[in-house]
């Protein structure tokens, strides 16, 4: 029997290549719907090209006229994979992914979803809304994830995130504790569902409500939008991309730049109040208040409408 980094040509194992690349992904630490992503990618080269000759691999990916680049970047970082394994020898060829501004829904638009949620639901879908977290951060999370006093959740990151403490709001808390008082949850039980559920469900909701209102619209947004939504509220109250990057728990900066692009601060209107000792300024920038500057003693603050 051969061992893992020989020839996949004479391999006598059972299993496929593309299932022993998966074997060692899982001992990494992967995760596993990434790790079924790579396998079911592998299979296609597999049945469709000489797997063990990158060069020709490499023009199969290229001549396929109707994958993108992103997917066509997807193959290649499956395949890159493969030939770490087996010791194999490749150029990476590079697909420039073009730009694309997520979508993200009005806040009209996400109240009547989460309106037309169950209580389960509705619950899943505003904890998503108020903390920008992933969907598999919020799956993964457990009942000591949650600080309930104080309304605050610490998630278990993924994609290599920065840890973080995110506040949610009092009705968000309370429909929480309604939530978890109705089932009997251990301290280190998962009671969220699964990524894969928590899409179905919101996708036969949305498509249920676009077809019920006559707004078609309505199908483009995904789960993940939530996410976009939170980011983008919070620079758009705040102009600080620095705290929505410590937010969203990235470790670059350029996957924050992008909320930057989606915001027009040239047509805002602005609420302007004045401050004339410390208390008062302190509740103005508790308020979400900005400071601009000082006239005769007095603080102007200003806050978008």
């Amino acid at each position: 029997m051969e061992v893992a980094g020989s020839n996949p040509a004479s391999s006598t194992f059972n299993h496929t290549p593309s299932i022993l690349v998966a074997f060692e992904l899982k001992k990494k630490g992967y995760a596993e719907k990434t790790i079924a992503g790579y396998a079911k990618r592998l299979k296609h080269l597999e049945q469709n090209t000489d797997i063990n000759t990158p060069e020709t691999v490499k023009a199969y990916i290229a001549n396929q006229a109707d994958w993108s680049n992103p997917y066509k970047e997807s193959m290649v970082n499956a395949y890159g994979h493969y030939v770490e394994y087996y010791g194999l020898t490749w150029k990476k060829p590079f697909y420039n992914r073009p730009e694309r501004l997520p979508n993200v829904p009005t806040t009209e638009q996400l109240n009547k979803i989460i309106g037309a949620s169950g209580k389960k639901y509705s619950l899943v879908f505003s904890i998503l809304r108020d903390t920008g977290l992933r969907p598999v951060e919020l799956a993964r999370s457990c009942l000591k994830n949650f600080d309930l006093e104080r309304g605050l959740v610490s998630p278990q990151t993924a994609k290599g995130g920065s840890g973080r403490v995110l506040k949610l709001p009092a009705s968000t808390i309370a429909m929480l504790k309604e939530y978890i008082g109705r089932q009997n949850v251990g301290i280190n039980e998962k009671f969220f569902p699964s990524t894969d559920v928590m899409s179905h469900v919101w996708m036969r909701i949305r498509n249920r409500l676009a077809k019920k209102l006559a707004e078609p619209e309505l199908k483009k947004y995904r789960l993940y939008d939530l996410r976009h939504y939170y980011a983008t509220m919070l620079y758009y109250r705040t102009k600080d991309i620095l705290l929505v990057k410590q937010q969203l728990g990235h470790r670059r900066i350029e996957h924050t730049l992008v909320y930057t692009h989606l915001i027009n601060f040239q047509t805002d209107e602005y609420t302007c109040r004045c401050a004339y000792n410390l208390q008062e300024a302190t509740a103005l920038i508790e308020a979400g208040f900005e400071y601009v500057t000082e006239m005769d003693s007095v603080k102007l603050f200003k806050k978008r409408k």
